[in-house]
């Protein structure tokens, strides 16, 4: 590990002497944790079950000995609860479909189906409706909508703001907690307070509420982003205005001590195009991003993260203009998405939080030479100048071979100019 120093340096776009690096500081820079104990087990560490930090996507929690050996530079603060209601706290054992022991927080209740799909509940309380399944060979979880009859002429914003409130002294001492608990680290402080994430379409099935109301199926929020844009208007305004309170109340207690605002996952981009236009970007979201990252430019030194996959190279320019400092994934797979493009377009607007390979082809099922080529030539570019922090694009899934995780710490490491001998 090479400190906060460096990871600072990089966020400033000034050249580090070595790439940072995160694993584990947002629920989209993660590793299974499936992954995470076979990396345990090839470097001969001790076995123990590991702990699920992100049950949605089933992300595990990387203790020190093997964040160590990955290089972590940074350390995630995240809600006091879940997606799914419950609080990440009280742990007890689990057995996954795919025969791993795992530890879970106490309200993590589920159910399994004939078929062996397991249901999930919010809040843990299995005598509601169920509001996610992981598949009998599945290993993470899957919303299930649960989206009551549409009343066009009855629609009411507030019901789609169910879920954004003002912040709880309990939430406040729990953020204040764990920020001085963090800021005792020689990391850089990635938090994620919640409630600044716009139209997210993980978030937009509310699976922690156990009657949502409003525009909940995902279909049908994408519809409402043409069809109902004085909808989503009235809900992003008090979204935003509910947010930016919240943080006030925050920052009074955390101050200067976080160094990253994990703002929003919402995705803008597919494969090969995007899910909006840019007009529909400026007209529909730009307004409430700029709000929010001018409050936080003009109040603190925090840098702000911006997550979207996909191909959303025409929207980096307006990611940059709303006050975006960060930009992940970094989808290099996807159309238009070339790193040599990006790091001369934007590179020195912007800071590259991922691309160091691709998850979706060569991590996955390339060679360990292909990913290790892959990471060096990607490192070479997105280093230069500053404006990148080593991360893969998007969270290393369940059943990505090891060695090929092993090659691709290998690349960074003789990028970095590291010991490479395991």
């Amino acid at each position: 590990m090479h400190g906060k120093t460096n990871v600072l340096t990089a966020l400033n776009h000034q050249e580090t002497p070595t790439v940072p690096i995160d694993f584990g500081a947002t629920p989209v820079t993660g590793i299974h944790a499936l992954a995470i104990e076979n990396l345990r087990n090839f470097f001969h560490l001790k076995r123990q079950p590991i702990k699920i930090n992100e049950p949605y996507q089933m992300l595990g929690e990387i203790d020190d000995d093997l964040a160590e050996i990955l290089g972590i530079d940074t350390i995630g603060i995240s809600p006091r609860k879940t997606m799914f209601g419950f609080p990440n706290e009280k742990w007890k054992e689990f057995n996954t479909p795919w025969g791993q022991t795992v530890l879970v927080p106490e309200k993590f209740n589920v159910t399994r189906t004939p078929e062996g799909d397991i249901l999930m509940y919010p809040e843990g309380d299995t005598s509601a409706r169920p509001c996610a399944k992981m598949p009998a060979k599945g290993y993470f979880f899957d919303a299930i909508y649960r989206q009551l009859p549409i009343d066009e002429e009855h629609l009411d914003p507030e019901d789609n703001l169910q879920e954004y409130t003002e912040i709880t002294e309990n939430e406040l001492n729990y953020f204040e907690r764990e920020v001085n608990r963090c800021a005792a680290t020689d990391k850089v402080i990635v938090a994620n307070f919640g409630g600044t994430a716009l139209g997210d379409i993980a978030l937009v099935p509310a699976l922690h509420l156990k009657d949502p109301k409003g525009i909940r199926d995902v279909t049908e929020w994408y519809i409402s982003t043409l069809t109902r844009q004085d909808y989503i208007h009235q809900i992003f305004k008090k979204q935003t205005d509910i947010a930016l309170k919240n943080l006030e109340k925050i920052f009074s207690r955390v101050e200067n001590k976080v160094n990253v605002l994990y703002i929003c996952g919402t995705d803008f981009g597919t494969q090969d195009s995007q899910f909006c236009s840019e007009d529909t970007f400026l007209l529909l979201y730009a307004p409430y991003y700029r709000k929010i990252n001018n409050w936080i430019h003009k109040n603190t030194s925090w840098k702000t993260f911006k997550h979207s996959c996909g191909s959303v190279e025409p929207f980096i320019k307006h990611f940059i203009d709303v006050g975006f400092d960060i930009l992940n994934p970094v989808q290099v797979s996807a159309a238009g998405m070339e790193p040599v493009k990006l790091k001369e377009n934007y590179g020195k607007d912007i800071v590259f939080w991922g691309g160091g390979v691709d998850t979706q082809y060569t991590l996955p099922f390339g060679t360990e030479k292909e990913v290790e080529e892959q990471v060096i030539k990607h490192c070479e570019i997105f280093s230069r100048n500053g404006g990148f922090v080593f991360n893969t694009v998007h969270n290393i899934q369940a059943n990505v071979p090891v060695r090929n995780i092993v090659a691709m710490l290998r690349g960074i490491r003789r990028f970095n100019g590291e010991n490479t001998d395991f």
